[in-house]
């Protein structure tokens, strides 16, 4: 064999073995890796194990450490490796580090409370466009108030990272982007405990309810089958434009609109797998929720969606039944004289219910704070008090009102129905005039009437019409945007009501 010939046989095996090695490093050796809602400046809840988790080389060692805190664990087979974060008090700033054949060093960690604040745009509705930003922005300093923002994608396939995404420390010049209802719920737990505050904001405007959920889940229930069954053409539908070559120019539009609504936000599972996928099992204290205007047509159908939403986030969470605080329905659209049927009044009634269904959940009532012009009210500092209040009182112990009143009973008196409420406080004060407004009232043939209202010694309301001389029903606040001014002494509103079950206008709908 000649020499060069013996020359490129060597210089061939040579740069086979380096492609080869090359090959083996990129395939075999990774940098160790975390999802984005592990970032500089994260909060980690406080007094319980915390769970955190990423991607490595597979089978390699992983050392983690944090404080005065260390532990190692191991990448499986693919390269997935998760561990918990021994409990921590309040405390901070700390480093967490991370160390596999690359390290990752996270600075500014402090260790405090975490909520969720999620739900649709008035969730997302931003501190720059509320009641005075300009006011807001020039005393939001409050460095230990954290706040991340999820993006907003819409898919069947889990995402696992969201990395142009981290945490934000507020400041005057980054609270504009927090969502404001997160903000102010935050600054007011942050201000009576004096605890560093992280709140995870993973809100989409519009969305559906059942976009929040497992799509197994979904399907486990019979009652969602016609629910499916329409996505489940649509999607058919798009996956054959999809296939086909030769579409004209119908089939582009339409395929077109039908890409906008597979990668949307009220597909089902399109958040949860596009946005909550990528941090559930975060350590959490609980979550805050406002999200219902989109599910208002089916006002029945909610009933059963919402709280089994609540409890697949808190079954895929891992910490048991974590607090679960939403906000009802605010006033919308136009005030009406005359009582009538209203889809949004059943969504309430659905978000009341829900509270009976589900341990450790309550509801923020709102039905004076929204604008008949607007469907994003730009008072988001009530919403957040009213939702903080809630939370002081049951997970800070802090000894307040938290609970607006709520009907109980009634009685049939003469012709007319007294009904008794619970959670009252001392006494009521009706808003603007002494008198009760509000209250319609029906007999057996389930016409409605504006009805006269008196508070009674007792704290009882007595209501009756000429028009009824048999009553049988009473509804409270029953309208899209109803005119009614009950409130307890604590600035608390009556809770929407109705004391019949009659068949409503959202009964059947999928």
């Amino acid at each position: 064999m000649s020499v060069s010939v013996i020359q490129w046989s060597l210089r061939a095996t040579l740069l086979g073995a380096v492609a080869l090695c090359s090959n083996v490093a990129s395939t075999c050796y990774a940098d160790v890796k975390l999802p984005n809602v592990f970032s500089d400046h994260m909060v980690l809840q406080q007094g319980q194990e915390n769970k955190i988790w990423g991607t490595a080389t597979a089978s390699e060692k992983i050392a983690i450490s944090i404080a005065d805190k260390s532990m190692e664990t191991m990448a499986d087979d693919k390269g997935n490796w998760s561990a918990k974060l021994p409990p921590l008090p309040v405390g901070g700033p700390y480093k967490l580090r991370v160390a596999g054949s690359s390290v990752v060093e996270l600075t500014d960690v402090l260790v405090g409370e975490v909520w969720i604040c999620s739900g649709q745009s008035n969730m997302q509705w931003s501190v720059s466009s509320s009641n005075n930003a300009d006011l807001e922005k020039l005393s939001a300093n409050f460095p230990n108030i954290r706040m991340i923002n999820f993006p907003q994608v819409g898919t069947q396939d889990p995402v696992w990272s969201h990395d142009e995404r981290k945490w934000m420390v507020c400041s005057p010049n980054t609270v504009s982007n927090f969502s404001a209802v997160g903000y102010f719920f935050a600054r007011q737990i942050h201000q009576t405990t004096n605890v560093p505050i992280g709140m995870i904001n993973n809100a989409w405007g519009g969305s559906a309810c059942e976009a929040w959920v497992n799509r197994d889940l979904l399907k486990s229930k019979p009652r969602y089958e016609g629910l499916l069954a329409r996505w489940t053409g649509m999607e058919q539908r798009f996956a054959v434009l999809t296939a086909k070559t030769d579409r004209n120019e119908a089939e582009n539009k339409e395929l077109n609109s039908l890409q906008g609504q597979m990668r949307g936000n009220a597909r089902p599972s399109n958040i949860y797998n596009g946005v909550l996928k990528s941090h559930i099992g975060y350590g959490i204290k609980g979550a805050i929720w406002y999200q219902g205007e989109s599910n208002a047509g089916r006002a029945y159908q909610y009933r059963d969606l919402f709280p089994e939403m609540i409890t697949n986030w808190r079954n895929e969470w891992g910490q048991g039944d974590f607090p679960f605080y939403w906000v009802q329905l605010a006033d919308y659209q136009a005030e009406k004289a005359e009582p009538g049927d209203s889809d949004w009044a059943e969504l309430r009634e659905a978000q009341t219910m829900s509270m009976d269904k589900l341990a450790n959940s309550g509801q923020a009532v709102i039905i004076d704070i929204g604008e008949g012009k607007d469907i994003h009210p730009k008072n988001k500092v009530d919403v957040g008090m009213r939702l903080a209040r809630w939370a002081l009182a049951k997970q800070y112990n802090i000894p307040i009102d938290y609970q607006s009143p709520r009907y109980q009973s009634m009685e049939k008196v003469g012709s007319g129905i007294v009904l008794t409420f619970a959670n009252r406080g001392k006494t009521w004060r009706p808003f603007d005039v002494k008198d009760p407004i509000g209250f319609t009232i029906a007999g057996a043939d389930k016409k409605f009437y504006n009805a006269e209202a008196k508070i009674l010694e007792d704290g009882r309301v007595q209501v009756s019409s000429a028009s009824v001389a048999d009553p049988v029903s009473v509804r409270y606040a029953w309208a899209q945007n109803p005119i009614c001014n009950m409130f307890a002494d604590n600035g608390l509103p009556l809770t929407p009501f109705r004391t019949d079950d009659w068949p409503g206008v959202t009964l059947g709908k999928e």
